[in-house]
This record gives structure tokens, C-alpha cells and sequence, in this order.
């Protein structure tokens, strides 16, 4: 079952006729309802090219939150072989929100880190709605540690509304493992590339997408706050968090204006949810572009060019 946003009601409703005919149609063989299908298809593309067409940040917030957008275990299971998730931080617990491992893309050898929401009611729980605790980013930095000591590419996926804010995670150190993760990663002697496959929230999100190379979906966003956060204490009214979606920037378009990130990948109309393997496969192909970009740089280089990345961004901003 589709679950449609507020703002693709006239695509709901065609399409709702449209199963509505089919289903006459299968109970009953005599009544052939083919052209009026056809009819209402043509309609319901038109319908949805229009209203992708001209999407605001907010509807691109809730794309980028949409319950049936791939997730990470979705790009797991599709871009890597030999995926093995390494558990723990070796001090406390494992975090589930934080995924993290070695893996094969494309036949490299290469260490994977991302954030899971849980597709499910029992999985969200699970994966604590993809917010991380501090032991989720130290289990992070082990994997980031052990893919630099023995050069391989670090792959990182970026899908959270932000760290977790509970009282728990900031008395072991929330702040702490998230600088610690951000600065392993401008440290690192490998290539890192970094997609934001949904929402890049906050420090929870830039300390594992501190990227040589950073890419966003077309209907993805990323900023240091949720709107509706922003909206609380702007205005103190997270009802306006339309408004502040709009003056944050926090879209792909906007956000490669600005030199954050380096390249957008297209969705297809009606988002990533409407057709996830070929969103999947071209992530894939453009993480193998950038990784084929980057081999023939040293380890020095490649930290190098990567601070010289992020202070670049302060000083064009």
C-alpha cells in the first residue's frame, strides 16, 4: 500500500480510481475498462510530473522522511557482497543506529558506515529511529580506524534526523564522539565518499559525512537543525517549520549553490520510494565514478585536499 503525502492528493486520487477499475475489471471479465486505465495513467503522470516539478523545501522534507524511502539496509543489500557489520565500541554497547562493517563494492574491498530508521514499528524501536548514541559513533571511528590502518575506501550513507538527545547519551559523551567522529574522518588517509540518502541532520549526520566527496539524492536534505527545531527557537512555534525549511537551505539544489556538497543524484519522478533499485543503482555508479576519482591520490593528498574542502566552505560562506 502507497502511502501518499499530503500534497499528492489529485496523484491519490487517480490512482485510487485507477486500482478501483482494475479491480472491476478482474471480478467481472465482461466489463473492459482499459482505455479509461489508460486514460487516468496519462493523467496521474502528468499530475506528478507537475507537482515534482515545483517542489518547495518543505515537500522535499517530507519526501526525504517519506516511510518508504530506501534505507540503508536497502542500499546494503544491493550495493555491497561479503557485507560483515562489525558490533560495538568496545566500551559500552552496540548501537543499532549506526551500521557499520567491511564489505565488497564492485569487487573493492571497502569499510561501509550508515545510519538505519527501521522500516517497521519493531525496527524503528530497534534502530532508535536512526538517532545514534555516543557508542553508536565510537563504534564508527573503530571501523574508520581500522579501514585507515589498512587503506580501504571508507563508503558512508547519511540518513538521520540527528544525534540522540536523550539525557543517557549526553552523560557518556553525545558531544564528544560526535567531534571525535568528525575529526577521524579529516584524519583519514583513504577516500571517503559520503551520499545523504535522506535526512543529513545536525552533527549526528556531518560526523560521518565528513566526505572527500559528498553527494545528496535529488529529494534529500541536510542542515544543522530540523525546521521544526529551528522553527522552535526562531519563533518559538514549530508550526512554522515551512517557513524555516525555506530560509535554512537545506535542500540539494541549495546546498550545491553553496559548495557544501559535490554532486546531486537524480530521483525519479515522485521520489526515491517510486523506483528504489534505480536509485539504489545509480548511487552505486556514482560512488564508483568518485572512488575511481580519488584512487590515484596518496594518503597525504587525500587529507589534505579534504580539510582544505571544509575550510574552504567557511571561508566562501
Amino acid at each position: 500500500m502507497h502511502n501518499y503525502l499530503d500534497f499528492e492528493k489529485p496523484i491519490s486520487d487517480l490512482e485510487g480510481k485507477i486500482h478501483e477499475l482494475k479491480k472491476i475489471a478482474s471480478e467481472d471479465e465482461s466489463i473492459d475498462t482499459t482505455d479509461e486505465v489508460e486514460r487516468l495513467e496519462v493523467r496521474a503522470r502528468e499530475a506528478m510530473a507537475e507537482i515534482y516539478s515545483k517542489l518547495n523545501p518543505w515537500q522535499k522534507t517530507q519526501i526525504a522522511r517519506h516511510p518508504q524511502r530506501p534505507h540503508f539496509q536497502e542500499y546494503a543489500a544491493s550495493l555491497f557482497t561479503e557485507f560483515t557489520p562489525l558490533a560495538g565500541d568496545r566500551k559500552f554497547a552496540n548501537d543499532e543506529a549506526i551500521q557499520a562493517g567491511l564489505a565488497r563494492f564492485r569487487g573493492t574491498p571497502v569499510a561501509v558506515i550508515g545510519q538505519e530508521k527501521g522500516n517497521d514499528t519493531k525496527s524503528r524501536i530497534k534502530h532508535n529511529f536512526g538517532s545514534a548514541r555516543p557508542e553508536g559513533y565510537r563504534k564508527a571511528i573503530r571501523v574508520m580506524e581500522m579501514a585507515d590502518r589498512f587503506g580501504l575506501p571508507l563508503i558512508t550513507l547519511i540518513d538521520t534526523a540527528g544525534a540522540y538527545p536523550g539525557i543517557g547519551a549526553e552523560e557518556r559523551g553525545q558531544a564528544e564522539a560526535i567531534a571525535r567522529s568528525t575529526e577521524m574522518c579529516l584524519n583519514m588517509r583513504v577516500p571517503i565518499v559520503s551520499v545523504v540518502i535522506g535526512e543529513g541532520g545536525s552533527g549526528g549526520a556531518i560526523a560521518i559525512a565528513t566526505g572527500s566527496r559528498v553527494y545528496m539524492l535529488e529529494h534529500s536534505i541536510y542542515s544543522v537543525i530540523s525546521p521544526e527545531g529551528a522553527a522552535s527557537i526562531l519563533w518559538r512555534d514549530s508550526t512554522r517549520a515551512k517557513e524555516a525549511a525555506t530560509n535554512m537551505k537545506i535542500t540539494a539544489e541549495d546546498l550545491k549553490s553553496l559548495g557544501i556538497i559535490d554532486g546531486i543524484i537524480a530521483e525519479p519522478v515522485g521520489g526515491a520510494h517510486r523506483d528504489p533499485d534505480a536509485v539504489i543503482e545509480k548511487t552505486g555508479t556514482v560512488i564508483a565514478d568518485a572512488l575511481k576519482e580519488l584512487s590515484g591520490r596518496t594518503g597525504d593528498q587525500l587529507r589534505t585536499d579534504r580539510r582544505q574542502k571544509y575550510l574552504a566552505i567557511g571561508r566562501q560562506l
